[in-house]
């Protein structure tokens, strides 16, 4: 049905009819459902187009951003976005395309995607991918359908159980128990990785699969890779890679390579395009050939020099987004790849490491280091120590905001107590890491002379320490005037 009407709104196309500008309230009625009408005008400030672009500006300016200074948030990967992708996104023959334009007229679209489906397969090492899902956590979602629809084609439908290790993000139990499964949560070692004992107490056939992050998110790599999957796939359950932290090994081991059947990963953390502040994202799914057949549809193909949106799935789990990927995104994570090669993607992560070790090496003297080894693209401390002073991890994460840092990941992964998890991505300076590790040495010697400096901050920011708790459960949402 999705195609017939697909192809009938390519033979019919027509300009949608939009109301009047000066429409009748009357005629309003006719276009819209009473309940959605507005029975008073909107309460909107009355001012001249300068006052507004001033009034966006003061706010802009007042936000943190990557662009304005450090942001090492920890799995979130808040590294800079070169601009070069921006451009290449607003070229027009990119920027003005339709969803529903005939396929003849958007060969280069259909191209790109299709290249970038081959550039993601071999970074990966896992042949078949879809770059339909929106972001990562929706991913994940599609991910999973794949191996729902796997075993159930094979009529193996006792498999209800999804393995998820304690330093998981916590979108992995999410999905899996939206999507109907069992969570069974396995306990880490005391080096921070999957504990095998644990993991072969839950092994049975009743398993569909296993979700990890490799490196997990102590910023570890699981050197037990190659057991887990042998002994996971020995009872028939397959592996899913949470790619949230892809770019701290692409270039150098692929999650096929490991033996993962399925993964996902960010665009808009591996390849540099825009994340934070609501969006959008990018994602990308890729799984092995018997995977393949239940790939969402429609898949983008090439037809000798032709590219063309494959309808013909009979296995397909279906569309899950309206169209295809957030297209921009994609033109974005195209041009990255372009840009570095391989050997650029290679550098990427090996810088990545390098910094995180960098920061970690400096800082562990003063911050508890919960795990010695060696970390890949970020670390966790503890700040436990500052914690017994009367300082906790959140009075060290409001006084960054003095320096004009935004605050590492905190209190993630739950595994360590006061936990602040710092990644300071390959796209910054050692000066810059130089001088967060000053910052964070600051402010370790005043939770031990001057506690008070921190427990109220942040003092320079545009609004002070707020009541958390109130503020979740009374959020003041309504729009007020300013008040000079």
């Amino acid at each position: 049905m999705e195609k017939l009407i697909y192809e009938k709104s390519q033979k019919n196309r027509k300009a949608a009819t939009l109301p009047a500008v000066g429409v009748e309230e009357k005629e309003l009625s006719k276009l819209l459902p009473d309940e959605f009408i507005r029975k008073v005008s909107a309460q909107l400030p009355e001012v001249s187009e300068l006052e507004a672009m001033r009034h966006f500006v003061r706010i802009s300016a007042l936000n943190h951003n990557i662009e304005k200074g450090f942001y090492p948030l920890g799995s979130c990967t808040m590294k800079y976005n070169p601009k070069i992708n921006d451009a290449m996104a607003a070229l027009d023959g990119f920027r003005e395309l339709h969803p529903y334009q005939p396929e003849d007229q958007v060969q280069g679209a259909l191209q790109l995607i299709y290249e970038l489906q081959k550039m993601i397969s071999a970074v990966v090492g896992l042949p078949a991918v879809t770059l339909q899902p929106a972001a990562g956590a929706h991913g994940e979602m599609t991910g999973l359908l794949l191996i729902k629809a796997y075993f159930e084609s094979k009529g193996d439908t006792k498999r209800r159980k999804v393995i998820v290790p304690d330093t998981a993000h916590g979108t992995n139990p999410a999905t899996a128990a939206m999507l109907g499964y069992e969570v069974v949560e396995i306990k880490s070692n005391d080096r921070g990785l999957v504990d095998i004992d644990a993991l072969k107490a839950v092994l049975s056939d009743d398993v569909a699969a296993i979700m990890l992050t490799n490196p997990n998110t102590l910023g570890l790599f699981e050197e037990d890779i190659q057991e887990v999957q042998k002994l996971v796939h020995a009872v028939g359950g397959l592996l899913y890679y949470d790619g949230a932290n892809l770019n701290a090994i692409m270039g150098l081991v692929r999650p096929g390579d490991m033996g993962f059947d399925v993964c996902h990963l960010n665009l808009h953390k591996t390849f540099s395009t825009p994340h934070g502040g609501g969006g959008p994202g990018g994602c990308a799914v890729a799984c092995r050939a018997h995977l393949e057949p239940f790939l969402p549809k429609p898949v983008v193909s090439k037809d000798g020099e032709r590219y063309f949106l494959d309808w013909n799935r009979p296995q397909s789990i279906g569309k899950v987004k309206g169209f295809y990927g957030n297209f921009g995104i994609l033109v974005r994570a195209y041009s990255y790849i372009l840009a570095h090669g391989r050997k650029g993607l290679m550098q990427v992560s090996e810088d990545a490491i390098l910094s995180a070790n960098y920061l970690k090496h400096k800082l562990k003297k003063h911050f508890i280091a919960p795990h010695v080894q060696n970390c890949m693209h970020e670390f966790v401390l503890s700040g436990s120590l500052q914690k017994e002073r009367g300082v906790s991890t959140t009075n060290i994460a409001k006084r960054l905001l003095d320096f004009g840092v935004h605050a590492p990941t905190v209190y993630f992964p739950l595994v360590v107590a006061e936990a602040m998890m710092i990644e300071p991505t390959e796209t910054e300076c050692k000066e810059t890491l130089d001088q967060f590790a000053a910052i964070m040495l600051q402010i370790d010697e005043e939770s031990k002379s001057s506690p008070d400096v921190v427990l109220n901050a942040p003092h320079t920011t545009p609004v002070g320490r707020l009541d958390e708790a109130l503020a979740a459960r009374k959020p003041n949402l309504r729009w007020e005037p300013a008040t000079v």
